[in-house]
């Protein structure tokens, strides 16, 4: 068992284990550690507790210091900075007449790096606008190429429930959404009606697949479209509703759709 502490650097990013020493280090508390890209300034979203060791990326990185107010001023100044860098980055990025579109600059926080975040459709050779924008920066330079979700999650914005994005807000990892999921809760299968704005299937598709699927493994839930018999008469399965575990039955006697619980609810033979 290892004692950690989680780590998050940006508002909805993954949360990473650090080892947080003798160190009194509380949820809330902002830290400074040690990265792969070099020190960086986080804060603890989850408190000191012990993990399995298949839970953490051996050697297990410690916590620095919990971090003081001239460390939150150093953050300030790096986002001020990154602004500007932004700017720049276009201005180049326009010189050199590349086919990308840039999303956002972050500076780490020792300044020891500068990372450019950008979408392209394909490939694309920016050797000289790296060279170029070292030269400005006097700094090393990443150019890190994103897919449209992740644009999203930096960006932000309000979904089409009228929500923001949960991918902005509070969504760590994405995780696999398919057709097929859309198709199982009886959703429209129009793009328009199931993408979020990155273009993509809505995230949330996923949040009540694992219900349906519980549901159909215990053979509980009729197929839409299957022929039933129930207590008001024979019909046919419209759609059906897993976490209240109803039906919406066409009761043909009476040619009209009607609600009904699961175990109302028996296959024709």
């Amino acid at each position: 068992m290892y004692s950690v502490v989680g780590v998050r650097f940006k508002k909805a990013g993954k949360v990473y284990y650090f080892d947080p020493t003798e160190l009194q280090i509380e949820r809330d508390h902002h830290v400074i550690v040690e990265t792969a890209r070099g020190v960086e300034y986080g804060k603890v979203v989850v408190g000191k507790k012990q993990v399995d060791e298949s839970d953490v990326v051996l050697p297990l990185k410690k916590v620095i210091r919990i971090a003081d107010l001239k460390d939150a001023n150093v953050v300030e100044e790096n986002r001020h900075a990154a602004k500007d860098a932004f700017q720049i980055g276009l201005d180049k990025i326009r010189q050199h007449k590349l086919q990308m579109k840039l999303v956002d600059v972050e500076y780490t926080f020792d300044r020891n790096k500068v990372i450019f975040y950008f979408t392209a459709e394909g490939r694309v050779d920016f050797r000289e606008l790296v060279k170029d924008l070292a030269s400005i920066f006097r700094t090393r330079i990443e150019l890190r190429q994103i897919g449209v979700r992740d644009e999203a999650k930096m960006l932000g914005g309000i979904g089409p429930c009228g929500r923001p994005l949960c991918c902005s807000t509070w969504l760590g990892d994405f995780e696999p959404v398919s057709i097929k999921m859309a198709k199982d809760q009886n959703l429209s299968l129009n793009p328009t009606k199931i993408s979020g704005l990155c273009g993509r299937l809505m995230c949330c598709l996923k949040y009540e697949h694992d219900n349906y699927e519980e549901a159909r493994e215990k053979e509980e839930m009729p197929s839409i479209g299957s022929l039933v018999v129930t207590s008001l008469g024979e019909g046919k399965v419209v759609s059906v509703h897993p976490k209240e575990r109803t039906a919406s039955i066409q009761i043909f006697e009476l040619k009209k759709n009607v609600k009904l619980p699961f175990d109302d609810v028996a296959l024709q033979e």
